[in-house]
């Protein structure tokens, strides 16, 4: 069985604030500095905005970007 695995790396106004890996069509939210998975969503943009909501109040969506 073959894996298939992308990786986009969220960049806020202090650098790496966290990551997204697409495995098999789900897309696994991880933050910078938290051991666990945050979430797993079913589209990318759901995990982008989920990303986002798990950062300060006021945060600034981050930049995404496909590595």
């Amino acid at each position: 069985m073959t894996q298939t695995s992308r990786l986009w790396v969220a960049h806020g106004a202090v650098g790496a604030v966290g990551s997204i890996r697409e495995v098999d069509g789900s897309f696994e939210v991880r933050m910078v500095g938290v051991d666990e998975p945050v979430g797993t969503y079913p589209e990318l943009e759901i995990a982008k905005r989920a990303l986002h909501a798990h950062l300060k109040p006021g945060a600034e969506r981050p930049e995404f970007r496909r590595h």
